[in-house]
């Protein structure tokens, strides 16, 4: 588990900085664009709810899912 050490913190102008490794950093990327991907598609899922039927296709170009 991590610790906070505010005696030793490295500050870039006024703000406090996190150091991650690269490996866990990676993670925290892939898991926020999983996120953004999930709010994108439930967007579209309510917004297509009682609506005539389209195509993935369709639904794809229009949110720019992947």
């Amino acid at each position: 588990m991590a610790k906070i050490v505010e005696k030793n913190s490295i500050k870039i102008g006024k703000e406090p900085m996190v150091i991650f490794p690269l490996k866990e950093w990676k993670k925290i990327e892939e898991t926020l664009e999983d996120l953004e991907e999930a709010v994108r598609f439930n967007r579209a899922f309510e917004e297509s709810r009682g609506e005539k039927l389209i195509s993935l296709e369709e639904i794809k170009k229009k949110y720019k899912l992947k």
